[in-house]
């Protein structure tokens, strides 16, 4: 019995084992290759009819591009699936409107790799994303009134180990490449109408830090073309946009286009714009449920954020008044063409209740009014517009304050144009602004720049003191006040928004209407 006990417990070992190893080589394998490997190449050809020749050589730039950009898409597909994803500046996503250099909302941006830190414009009216670099001709960052304020740089690709020069046979180049046509380097040109200014130089690829808009706060870096600026004109040179203009239009090249085509984010952003200077920025934020919308004025050949109003009204006159008008952070304040301009001027004069008087011929505004110590908010009459679909749009901000001598005046912040009619930044104040070019709206809503919708968002913060020491903002009761914007819609008011008269005939603005030259289309 004992005998036959051992022989069974034998039997069940050698069985057993026997069948872990049967089990075992039941395991399936697969064979894996690289994308660019021989075995693959060889299934290219007989499957698509690919030839080798398309394949780029290992190690060469074409090659590491490829792999680059497979890697974008896949990890921009993963950030879209995650949800309602928003992104902002790695420095966060604070703006300043700053007097000093032209009253435009400003924002810092890091680029390269290390990262290059640069003070930028935030501009709607345009598309490229450019600063100054390997400069021929660009605005001095030294020995300025501004370069003791803000901390600039001057890109250098040399010093970035991600950067890489555009070629003229590369899909973001549309210009006509001189001499040895598709292997040279892609030039650009931009003019923009405001005092004949304009820049100039190549385009180049390169990693923009980004961060997640929430509470987590994610690190995401982008590749993203931009115009290594070799040559400035005009109002470059002196204070609007001396470190760089960020265009955020609609053509393929700009920034938020850029995003949304390898699917980081929606294809939406916003802009608040809060009433003491400061405000907020956010790419892929589509708004919300509860605010006012009214649809673009879409032309696919020169695609631009333009909407349509219907009426006038201010204070109790209501008129009939519809014209188009391109929404633009790029211009400071408001431009109307006639009759449009007239009927709104009129009607506000008529309602004020002091005397007009007359200006210093630099001052391009017609009807501005004395600052008595007396004055209060019902002397301003509300100033309001309406936008197809009846949208209302309260304008919170009509009015700017100069210290004139031998007393102040205030004036109607809105100026005569021939050409088009276009919603500043004086008139954007108090709103999130939404650019949803997805259903080609724009959205807005009275809102605080900072904990939208109650929102988890947090990196909100100001911009690095450490880089830029507190900015001379428009509204804020000295240059050492950061509070944050809160986008509050209190009644018109009179508040002192220039505290030098040499600053306050400084009201360059960026007319960001773009001609370009070497770029005439993205479509």
């Amino acid at each position: 019995m004992q005998s036959l006990f051992l022989f069974f417990i034998t039997f069940l070992s050698i069985w057993g084992n026997n069948f872990i190893k049967q089990c075992y080589a039941s395991v399936f394998t697969l064979k894996m290759h690289h994308r660019f490997s021989d075995p693959v190449k060889k299934w290219s050809e007989s499957i698509n009819k690919l030839s080798a020749a398309e394949f780029p050589a290992r190690g060469s730039v074409e090659f590491y591009s490829q792999l680059a950009d497979h890697d974008r898409v896949f990890r921009g597909r993963g950030l879209v699936d995650s949800g309602e994803q928003r992104l902002t500046f790695s420095d966060g996503n604070s703006s300043l409107r700053i007097k000093s250099l032209g009253y435009l909302h400003y924002t810092m941006v890091s680029l390269g790799t290390p990262g290059q830190k640069f003070l930028v414009a935030l501009d709607t009216g345009s598309d490229l994303f450019w600063v100054p670099c390997e400069c021929s001709r660009c605005a001095s960052i030294d020995n300025t009134p501004y370069s003791f304020k803000f901390n600039m740089s001057i890109y250098n690709p040399k010093k970035s180990s991600t950067s890489k020069k555009i070629s003229c046979n590369h899909r973001m180049c549309t210009a006509s490449c001189p001499g040895s046509g598709t292997v040279g380097t892609c030039p650009y040109s931009s003019s923009y109408i405001s005092s004949r200014t304009s820049t100039s130089g190549i385009l180049i690829e390169d990693f923009l830090h980004l961060e997640t808009d929430d509470s987590n706060a994610k690190i995401v870096n982008a590749f993203v073309t931009f115009g290594c600026g070799q040559v400035q004109s005009g109002s470059f040179l002196h204070v609007a946009a001396p470190n760089g203009l960020f265009g955020l239009g609609m053509e393929k090249i700009s920034v938020p286009s850029l995003l949304a085509r390898e699917g980081y984010i929606a294809d939406s952003f916003s802009m608040c714009f809060g009433r003491d200077g400061t405000g907020r920025i956010s790419f892929g934020d589509k708004g919300s449920i509860d605010q006012e919308e009214t649809p673009f004025i879409f032309d696919a050949s020169n695609p631009t954020y333009t909407i349509t109003a219907t009426h006038l009204r201010v204070g109790d006159s209501l008129i009939n008044s519809s014209f188009n008008a391109l929404f633009d952070s790029g211009t400071s304040f408001t431009y109307l063409v006639e009759p449009h301009y007239t009927r709104l001027t009129k009607m506000f004069h008529a309602q004020t209740k002091v005397p007009r008087r007359l200006t210093d011929k630099r001052i391009p505004f017609e009807y501005c009014y004395a600052l008595s110590p007396e004055a209060n908010t019902s002397l301003i009459p509300d100033v309001c517009l309406t936008f197809k679909g009846a949208r209302q749009f309260i304008i919170y901000n009509p009015v700017i304050v100069l210290p004139t001598h031998p007393e102040a005046i205030y004036c109607l912040a809105v100026i005569k144009n021939a050409e088009m009619s276009i919603i500043g930044q004086n008139f954007m104040t108090g709103y999130r602004i939404v650019f949803d070019r997805e259903k080609f709206v724009l959205g807005w809503k009275k809102s605080g720049c900072y904990d939208i919708d109650n929102s988890t968002a947090v990196s909100s913060k100001p911009l690095n003191t450490d880089t830029v020491p507190p900015a001379v903002a428009a509204g804020l009761e000295s240059e050492g006040n950061r509070t944050r914007a809160q986008c509050s819609a209190a009644s018109s008011h009179i508040k002192n928004l220039c505290y030098s008269t040499r600053s306050c005939f400084l009201f360059l603005t960026i007319h960001s209407f773009i001609v370009v030259i070497f770029l005439p289309s993205f479509v």
